[in-house]
């Protein structure tokens, strides 16, 4: 019931986040575009067709390091009617490119302030339906997403790095999980394959008190000792 359904950012904000990997493009737009450096500060949301339901209330978050996360309700649908799903993005010359975790490509591009979905070949869709999402200002979404990576705990601070989009990421506290990491791990100190239902959010640094993207598990946690992302 999933369907693949995403944005593309408005025209400045989309040059800003595809061009944040380019010295002299970021310079070029100037300062007065700091703000969209941050981490998840663009953020879409809209209501898109649906075949079998009312419509796919749709939220896009687009990140500057390269990942995103996307968040579907199915209205009127039955339980579970809400999905959640992240990956990494690139830029070609002229589309966004949005990469699952199952490794589907999705393509959008700038329309307006907008962000407008293409089909599965990255062409335009011929409909009068609405592909759009607009820019909002939303908090990341806490559904449950599939996550698979390598996680570490020492010094009462644990990292996840995630196998699909390599990114690291810091893990909010759970004892369990540091418990069961302790005990899958054994004598051994060194990071162990985890794969988990977890959602990202926004929790500030013990230090500096700045906003970081965090990891939250939410249920079926299993370390895997004695394998790595590259294990099948």
């Amino acid at each position: 019931m999933k369907t693949a359904i995403f944005s593309v950012m408005a025209a400045g904000a989309l040059l800003v986040l595809m061009g944040c990997h380019n010295r002299t493009e970021v310079q070029a737009l100037g300062s007065s575009h700091a703000e969209a450096l941050k981490p998840m500060q663009q953020s879409w949301r809209g209501v898109l067709p649906c075949a079998d339901c009312e419509g796919i209330e749709t939220s896009l978050f687009l990140e500057t390091d390269g990942s995103w996360v996307m968040n579907q309700h199915y209205q009127g649908a039955k339980a579970p009617s809400s999905f959640a799903t992240y990956g990494s993005w690139a830029r070609t010359a002229d589309k966004l490119v949005l990469t699952a975790t199952d490794g589907e490509k999705h393509y959008f591009h700038a329309k307006g302030a907008a962000l407008e979905m293409l089909d599965r070949e990255g062409n335009p869709i011929d409909s009068q339906l609405n592909y759009t999402l607009e820019p909002a200002s939303a908090a990341l979404p806490s559904t449950p997403m599939a996550m698979r990576g390598m996680y570490f705990y020492m010094a009462d601070a644990a990292i996840f790095t995630d196998c699909m989009t390599g990114k690291k990421v810091s893990v909010t506290n759970n004892a369990q999980l540091e418990r069961d990491y302790a005990a899958a791990r054994g004598s051994d100190s060194k990071p162990l394959l985890l794969t988990v239902d977890g959602h990202f959010t926004l929790e500030p640094n013990p230090d500096s008190g700045e906003s970081v993207k965090t990891m939250v598990p939410d249920r079926d946690a299993r370390f895997e000792p004695g394998k790595n992302c590259d294990s099948k």
